[in-house]
C-alpha cells in the first residue's frame, strides 16, 4: 500500500478547534461493512447497535501537562519544552522534545515559571530535537511532580490552532482516564459521557480496559511512499488479566467486541494467540496497521475522522475496507463532519 492513496482534500475549518459541547453529542457516522451502508447519527445514539455481554474495550491512560515554556540561561531565549516521558524518578530525567532545538546544547541550562522556580540541565542529545534534561529540584518528589505539572499545560496537537483554555484541562481527557503517562488523549474515549456509559450498562454492554501511553508518535508524519519501509515509535502498553477474560468470554460466545478508538485495535492485535484470543501483556508495541490486515481480537471499532496521509487513517482503512473508508470520508466532508481530535466520530459494523 502506498502512502498516496491516504492523500485527500480537507479544509483547515472542518479540523475541530474545541469539543462539542456535550461529550455524546458529537456526530456519528455509522459504517456497515457488509454492506456498504451509511448511517448519521449523533454519538449517543450508539446505543442502538450493542446488546447484553457485547464488550467495548477502552483506553484508560491518562494525559499529563506535557507542554511547557521556559528560558534559556543567559540568552534568556524562549524555549518549549514537551515531556516526553520520565526515564528516572530519583535523578529526575526526563525524555524531551525541544524548540527551537538548534539552540539547545548538552550543558544548557533552562528555567521555569515565576522566580525560575525549577530548573532544568540538558544532558544528552536523543534526536534532532530530543534532548535528555535533569530537573534540579531540592524537594520530596511528590513536590518536584507538584511543580512541574503547575508549570505544564494540556498538550494540545499542533493542528488544532488556538491557546490552550481552562476546559481543555477537562477535555481533553476521558472521564475514565486512570493511569497517567500519555502526552496525547486516546481521542475516541473522549465521546463518552457517564451518562452514556451508564446506559451501555443497563443495556447490559461490559466493559474492559486496557491502558496504552499515547505518544507524540501518533501525529508523526510518514515520509515514505512505501508504507512497508515505515517504522512506527514505541509505546507501553498494559494488557490485564481481567480484560483478557472479559475479551476472550465474549468472543467465545460470539458477542460483539468493540475496539474504542486506534489505541486499544493496535494494543489488542500487539498480544493475541494462534486462536484469535487476548493474551496477558506487559512492554511495548510498535505495531504498524495499514492495509490488507487480518484482525483476530475486535470485529466493531469506534474512531474519529483522521487527517489525510496519517497512520490512525491507514489503520481505520485497513479495518472498514480502503474504499469504503476512503468513499465515506468523502462524505463525511460533504456532509460538514468535524475532523481531528475534538472532531465527530466514526462506528465501523
Amino acid at each position: 500500500m502506498k502512502l498516496s492513496k491516504f492523500k485527500y482534500k480537507l479544509d483547515e475549518e472542518q479540523i475541530a478547534l474545541h469539543p462539542s459541547q456535550n461529550r455524546d453529542e458529537s456526530r456519528l457516522m455509522v459504517l456497515h461493512r457488509d454492506t456498504g451502508k451509511i448511517e448519521h447519527k449523533l454519538f449517543k445514539d450508539v446505543t442502538e447497535y450493542f446488546n447484553d455481554k457485547d464488550v467495548m474495550v477502552f483506553n484508560d491512560t491518562k494525559v499529563f501537562p506535557a507542554r511547557l515554556y521556559g528560558n534559556k540561561e543567559k540568552t534568556g531565549a524562549k524555549i518549549e519544552v514537551f515531556l516526553l516521558r520520565e526515564l528516572n524518578r530519583e535523578q529526575r530525567l526526563w525524555d524531551v522534545l525541544v524548540d527551537p532545538a538548534r539552540k539547545i546544547r548538552i550543558g544548557n541550562k533552562l528555567y521555569f515559571g515565576e522566580d525560575d522556580m525549577l530548573v532544568a540541565e540538558v544532558i544528552d542529545n536523543t534526536t534532532s530535537r530530543g534532548r535528555t534534561l535533569r530537573f534540579l529540584f531540592d524537594g520530596p518528589y511528590d513536590e518536584f511532580k507538584k511543580t512541574l505539572y503547575s508549570l505544564g499545560e494540556t498538550p494540545l496537537p499542533g493542528f488544532i490552532q488556538r491557546p490552550v483554555t481552562p476546559e481543555d484541562k477537562d477535555r481533553y481527557q476521558t472521564i475514565f482516564a486512570k493511569h497517567e503517562g500519555a502526552v496525547a488523549a486516546p481521542t475516541a474515549g473522549l465521546h463518552f459521557s457517564r451518562e452514556l456509559l451508564k446506559r451501555l450498562e443497563i443495556i447490559g454492554v461490559d466493559f474492559s480496559y486496557v491502558t496504552l501511553h499515547v505518544g507524540l508518535g501518533n501525529f508523526r508524519s510518514v515520509d515514505v511512499e512505501d508504507l512497508t519501509k515505515h517504522k512506527m515509535d514505541s509505546e507501553q502498553i498494559w494488557i490485564k488479566d481481567e480484560a483478557c477474560e472479559v475479551v476472550n468470554n465474549a468472543k467465545m460466545q460470539k458477542k460483539n467486541v468493540c475496539a474504542v478508538g486506534t489505541t486499544v485495535m493496535r494494543t489488542l492485535e500487539t498480544s493475541v494467540s494462534t486462536q484469535g484470543h487476548l493474551k496477558p501483556f506487559e512492554g511495548w508495541t510498535n505495531k504498524f496497521i495499514f492495509p490488507p490486515y487480518e484482525f483476530s481480537v475486535a470485529n466493531r471499532m469506534i474512531t474519529n475522522f483522521h487527517l489525510p496521509m496519517s497512520t490512525l487513517l491507514m489503520m481505520v482503512a485497513a479495518f472498514g475496507g480502503y474504499d469504503l473508508v476512503m468513499d465515506a470520508y468523502q462524505q463525511a466532508i460533504k456532509e460538514g463532519y468535524r475532523f481531528g481530535t475534538y472532531g465527530d466520530a466514526m462506528l465501523i459494523l
